[in-house]
C-alpha cells in the first residue's frame, strides 16, 4: 500500500504541469572543459555553471559512443547505434540514409504523441538521402557526392521525418566537410555554388578541420551558432505567442565546439586561452542567452533544461590546449574523442528544472544519455513499446534526488567502431579490445607521447581506485572480466539492455 501511495503521489506531482524540454547538445566539449567540473579550467564558463548550480550536475554520466552520428541516434532513439546496420557510421556531405528506421520511435515523436511542439536547430548529422536529377539516391560521403544534389527535390530521412515539426540546421558538421548550406524543414533553399574560400578564414592550430567544399551564399562559416541561437531564440517566442496551450521541446544541437574553432568576431581573443578557448566561452554565452529567453517568455521556471555533449574532446583541442594554455578538455580522465576510455564518453550533463529539481545537487549516479527517453516517457507520463528504446532507463528518481540505490545494472559505451564495445558494473569497467577503439596512439605523432604498450586482447580497470585507467587488471582479475564479457555478451544477443 505504502508503495502504491509513492507512486499515486509521484504521478500527481509530475502531472501538476506538463513542462517544456530544452535539450542543448554541445558537439566535442570535453569533461574538463567547464569549469564547474573541473576547477583549473582556463575557460571560464559562468552560464553553464549557473545551471549547475540551479539543478543537478551529474559526475558520472555518459556518451553512448566517442563520435558523433552513433551518440546522436541513441540519444534520439534510446537504443545503441551499435545494434542496428551502419551503426558505426559516420556520415559526411550527402551522406546517407538516415540511420532511423521509419518505424523506430524517436524521442521528438514520443512528445508530439503527447501533443509538444517540436523543434530541431543546428546539426542533424544522422544521415540523409539527397537525390540526384534523375530522381536516384546518392548516399555517399565522398566529396564529390554533392555535385549530383537536385537541390529542388525533397530531403528525405531527416528531422521532419522523424518528429521534429521545425528543423534548421545542417545535414552534418556545419563547418567541417564539404556541403556548406542550410536545410530549412526538408530542403536547402540556398544550395552551395561555390567553392569556399579558406583563405580568408582564420588560420590556426584548430581550424585544419575545414575542408575544401561548395558553399552556399548565406552560410557564414565563423557564425553558424549564431545562426542556430536567432532560430531557437525565434522559435521560442513565437511559440509561447502562436501556441499558448501547447508545450515544447527545443533540441539545440550546436556546433560548437566541434573544430573548427571559429567563434563569431565578437568572441575572439576574449577567453585568453587561444581560438578554442573563445569557441567554447562562445557556447557558454549561448547556453545563457537561452536562458535568458526562456526568462523573457515567462517560461525558464517550466522547463527542463539539459545540458550536455555528444562525446569527449578532439585530438587538436587536447593537444593544443594542454601545451598552448595548460587546459586540459577531458581531466581527469584518460582519452579523447574516439577513444574508449573514459575521456572518450564521460560528459558534462546538467539537468535543470526548478519545480522539482531542487538547486545545487550533484549526482553520482551511472547514467547515458540513452536515458533521455525513458526519463523524458516518465515524466510526460509516456508509456515506451516494448520495442523501443531498449537502452533507456528511467533516472527520474535520480533527477528528483528518491533514488537510493542504482538505478543502472550495467551501461555499455561503443567507440569508434560499432565493434569495440566496453561494458560497466559498478566501478569495474571490461574494454572487449585492445588499444583505445579509436584513435591510434602508436602511429599518431601527436598522441605517441600518451600510448601505453598493452598486449592483452581486452581491458579490466577498477574506476574506484585507477580512475585514470592505468592498470589493466585483466590477467589479475580474470574471474571479473569473464562476468563481464558474458554480460556483454548477453546483451548483444539480447538486443536490449533495458
Amino acid at each position: 500500500m505504502k508503495a502504491l501511495l509513492s507512486l499515486l503521489f509521484l504521478h500527481a506531482f509530475l502531472q501538476a504541469e506538463t513542462p517544456n524540454i530544452l535539450l542543448i547538445l554541445a558537439d566535442d566539449l570535453g569533461y574538463g572543459d567547464v569549469s564547474c567540473y573541473q576547477s583549473e579550467s582556463k575557460i571560464p564558463t559562468p552560464h553553464i555553471d549557473q545551471l549547475a548550480r540551479e539543478g543537478m550536475r551529474f559526475t558520472d554520466a555518459h556518451s553512448p559512443c566517442t563520435v558523433c552520428t552513433p551518440t546522436r541516434y541513441s540519444l534520439l532513439t534510446g537504443q545503441m547505434g551499435f545494434r542496428i546496420p551502419r551503426g558505426g557510421t559516420v556520415f559526411a556531405g550527402a551522406g546517407g540514409p538516415s540511420l532511423i528506421a521509419s518505424e523506430r520511435l524517436t524521442l521528438p515523436e514520443m512528445l508530439r504523441e503527447k501533443n509538444y511542439r517540436t523543434a530541431c536547430f543546428g546539426k542533424w548529422h544522422i544521415g540523409l538521402t539527397f537525390r540526384d536529377q534523375q530522381g536516384k539516391a546518392i548516399h555517399s560521403s565522398s566529396p564529390e557526392a554533392i555535385q549530383f544534389v537536385d537541390y529542388t527535390r525533397r530531403i528525405e530521412g531527416g528531422p521532419i521525418d522523424h518528429g521534429f515539426d521545425q528543423f534548421y540546421g545542417t545535414a552534418c558538421c556545419p563547418t567541417t566537410d564539404w556541403l556548406y548550406a542550410f536545410i530549412d524543414g526538408d530542403r536547402i533553399p540556398v544550395p552551395p555554388t561555390k567553392q569556399l574560400d579558406r583563405s580568408k578564414l582564420p588560420k590556426h592550430p584548430y581550424s585544419e578541420d575545414c575542408r575544401p567544399g561548395s558553399i552556399a551564399e548565406n552560410f557564414p562559416m565563423q557564425e553558424v551558432d549564431m545562426v542556430f541561437l536567432a532560430k531557437s531564440q525565434a522559435f521560442l517566442r513565437s511559440h509561447t505567442k502562436d501556441h499558448p496551450s501547447k508545450p515544447f521541446f527545443l533540441f539545440h544541437s550546436a556546433q560548437a565546439v566541434h573544430l573548427p574553432s571559429f567563434a563569431a568576431p565578437p568572441f575572439q581573443g576574449k577567453s585568453q586561452a587561444g581560438p578554442h578557448g573563445d569557441f567554447i566561452l562562445q557556447l557558454d554565452w549561448i547556453v545563457g542567452e537561452l536562458m535568458k529567453t526562456l526568462a523573457e517568455i515567462g517560461e525558464a521556471d517550466n522547463t527542463i533544461v539539459i545540458f550536455t555533449s555528444d562525446n569527449g574532446p578532439e585530438i587538436a583541442s587536447a593537444i593544443h590546449m594542454r601545451a598552448d594554455h595548460q587546459h586540459d578538455p577531458a581531466h581527469p580522465w584518460r582519452g579523447i574523442k574516439r577513444d574508449q576510455w573514459e575521456g572518450g564518453h564521460r560528459v558534462p550533463l546538467i539537468v535543470r528544472w526548478p519545480s522539482k529539481i531542487k538547486a545545487r545537487q550533484t549526482c553520482d549516479q551511472l547514467i547515458s544519455q540513452t536515458d533521455l527517453m525513458a526519463t523524458i516517457a516518465a515524466v510526460i507520463g509516456a508509456e515506451l513499446p516494448e520495442h523501443a528504446a531498449e537502452d533507456s532507463f528511467n533516472m527520474l528518481p535520480a533527477w528528483l534526488g528518491t533514488a537510493d540505490q542504482p538505478i543502472r545494472p550495467y551501461l555499455i559505451t561503443q567507440a569508434f567502431s560499432a565493434q569495440h564495445l566496453a561494458i560497466r558494473r559498478g566501478n569495474w569497467k571490461y574494454l572487449d579490445h585492445p588499444g583505445s577503439g579509436g584513435n591510434n596512439y602508436e602511429k599518431n605523432p601527436e598522441l605517441r607521447k600518451y600510448h601505453r604498450p598493452d598486449s592483452t586482447p581486452a581491458q579490466l580497470y577498477d574506476l574506484a581506485t585507477d580512475p585514470g585507467e592505468t592498470k589493466n587488471l585483466l590477467t589479475v582479475k580474470p574471474e571479473i572480466a569473464k562476468e563481464l564479457k558474458f554480460l556483454l555478451e548477453n546483451s548483444k544477443a539480447s538486443g536490449r539492455s533495458r
